[in-house]
Parts: structure tokens; C-alpha cells; sequence
């Protein structure tokens, strides 16, 4: 009996230090923990004890639940907010430059990673997509969205694929990540989502390439959107594309505004708000992350399927946030 239980404490442990070493790894674990959630749950359930029922203070829940991610050795994680949804409470944490909102039972005992509605308005229907000889796909994003990039890697798979069979546009909604009351390049995301709009229209041939790059560097994703940490590995990125900085630069800061403010009006006009979002023939289509998927729902809005939507590609997640690894099947957005 006593062996038993050391196995398990033993296996307890292990299993707390593997979590803790991946979310040390990947700064977007905390907001894509899917594959990890019964785990998760364990660990909250042994950390917090059993259930009471008797509340605590909004601040308290979201400080219990900071402190609880910080003993599992998370660092530069902070509390943002807390507001109740849903009768429980919503944590919006600051972690690494990110808002990411957590929730937690209102008597500060229980995690949940996520809300999914078990109910949909009775206003609400489903609009099938209207077939097309070329059909036109958007994905609008965020730049630093983790489930924008995850789209992003497994949308351009698929696109590069079918080539001039589809018309396809990424397209810019805003900048959610800036922080507040930023100005110029300290405004990482509308400063990334000025570049690629230049580098869009000074080399169009090369823009997927640049943003699927973009999107799989971790060591982008590092840098946090601070600009020293991001001019030398933007400039590594270039030069293996072949793409002239001084050109893209003067572009970002004689059109960069302009193009960033239609984009935004773009979006708003299309009621457009989460990354990310893939409208088809001009109606919001829905697929999983993964390349294979994507080809799925894009090929079946053709009139006549070109050969192309034949060849099979990668059915594995792409990862979210940064980095070329895969990931979990998902609907988040921000």
C-alpha cells in the first residue's frame, strides 16, 4: 500500500515538472491547454482542495489563481482584471504581452481552461457556402493572435496549393495585443501588420512565404514584440526571402497608416472582431487547424473541383502562437 502510493506521488510530481517545463517553452500553453486539461484539472483539484461552495472575492479568485500558476514555476505572469461570466469568474491574466483570460469557480477552488456554449441563440443559422467557379476566401487575424498564426499555418498549406484556382486575401482587424497607450514601434502589432501589408504589395509572390515564416519562428515569438529583440531576426527573415528592408520600411512609414486604417474599416464594416475568422464566397466558414482540413472546406465551394484538391495534405494541428511544431484541434480565437 505504501509503494502505491509513493508511485503515485512520484508520478504526480513528474507530471507537474513536465507541465511546468512546457509552458516554460511555449509562452501560448496557458491559453491552448487542450490536450493537457485533465491533468490541469489533477493538479488544481490536489492544490486547492475540495469543494465548499462558500464564494471569494473577485480579486482573491483571480490572485489564488496567479499564485497557483506561478508555484508551478510560470513567470512574468501578472493579473489583469477579473469580472464574473457566467457565474463563475473570468481572470484576465497578462502573461509575456498577452491578455489571456482564464476562469475559475467563484469559490476559488476549480479551473476551467474554457467556456463553450452549450446553447446557441435561436436567431441563429447556418449559411452554407455559395459555390463558385474562383472562390474567394478571407482569414482575417491579429498578427500576434496564437490562434491567428495557428490558422495562418494551416490555411497557407492549402492556398499555395491551389494557387490562382482561389482568389485569397489575409486581412487585417485591428491590433488587440498593443499595449496601452503605445506609440511606434512599441506598438508591435500594428506595427507587424503595416509590414505585411507592405511587404504584400512591394512582393506578393513572396508574402505567404513571409508570413508562414513569420508565424513558425519561435524566436520571433520571443521577442515579445519588443523591436531591439525583433530588428535582427526580421532582417535574418528578409534576407532569406529576398525582400529589401529599406523598400518595406519606406512603405510602413509613407503607407503603412493608410493601408493598417482601411484594413480596420474593412473589418469593422463586416462586423469582423475575432481571430481568427476565414469568410468564403462571403460567408464565415468554419474548419479545423490543420491543412488537410482547410483544402476540405475550400475545395468544396468550387463549382468543379480543381485536380489539385485530390493531393492530400498534413491532417496534424497546427501549433498556436509561435513556432512550427504541431498542436490541438481548437476554436479559440481572440
Amino acid at each position: 500500500m505504501e509503494e502505491e502510493k509513493k508511485e503515485h506521488e512520484e508520478h504526480h510530481e513528474h507530471k507537474k515538472r513536465d507541465l511546468t517545463e512546457k509552458i516554460r517553452k511555449n509562452p501560448w500553453m496557458l491559453s491552448t491547454l487542450v490536450c493537457g486539461a485533465l491533468v490541469l484539472l489533477l493538479l488544481i483539484s490536489t492544490f486547492f482542495g475540495g469543494l465548499t461552495g462558500n464564494s471569494i472575492s473577485s480579486n482573491a479568485a483571480g490572485q489564488k489563481l496567479v499564485d497557483f500558476y506561478k508555484s508551478m514555476g510560470v513567470t512574468e505572469i501578472t493579473l489583469k482584471s477579473v469580472e464574473e461570466v457566467s457565474g463563475i469568474y473570468q481572470v484576465n491574466i497578462d502573461y509575456q504581452g498577452q491578455t489571456i483570460p482564464l476562469y475559475i469557480t467563484k469559490d476559488g477552488k476549480n479551473v476551467i481552461t474554457s467556456l463553450n456554449p452549450t446553447e446557441t441563440e435561436e436567431t441563429t443559422e447556418t449559411t452554407e457556402i455559395q459555390k463558385s467557379d474562383k472562390p474567394s476566401i478571407e482569414l482575417y487575424v491579429f498578427t500576434y493572435c496564437p490562434y491567428g498564426t495557428q490558422m495562418e499555418k494551416a490555411v497557407i498549406p492549402a492556398v499555395k496549393l491551389l494557387g490562382d484556382a482561389i482568389d485569397f486575401k489575409i486581412r487585417q482587424i485591428g491590433a488587440m495585443h498593443d499595449p496601452s497607450g503605445c506609440t511606434g514601434d512599441a506598438c508591435y502589432e500594428s506595427t507587424e501588420a503595416k509590414r505585411q501589408l507592405c511587404i504584400e504589395k512591394l512582393y506578393p509572390s513572396k508574402f505567404l512565404d513571409y508570413v508562414l515564416k513569420f508565424a513558425e519562428s519561435s524566436e520571433i515569438g520571443a521577442c515579445n514584440g519588443d523591436a531591439a529583440c525583433l530588428t535582427p531576426k526580421l532582417a535574418a527573415l528578409y534576407e532569406t526571402l529576398g525582400i529589401d528592408k529599406t523598400k518595406v520600411n519606406t512603405c510602413m512609414k509613407n503607407e503603412g497608416e493608410s493601408m493598417y486604417n482601411a484594413e480596420v474599416s474593412n473589418a469593422e464594416s463586416k462586423g469582423v472582431s475575432g481571430s481568427p475568422t476565414m469568410i468564403i464566397n462571403g460567408v464565415t466558414a468554419q474548419s479545423e487547424r490543420n491543412s488537410e482540413a482547410v483544402k476540405g472546406v475550400i475545395c468544396s465551394a468550387f463549382n468543379t473541383a480543381p485536380s489539385t484538391c485530390s493531393t492530400a495534405l498534413s491532417t496534424t494541428a497546427a501549433s498556436a502562437g509561435f513556432g512550427s511544431g504541431s498542436g490541438s484541434s481548437t476554436s479559440a480565437s481572440c
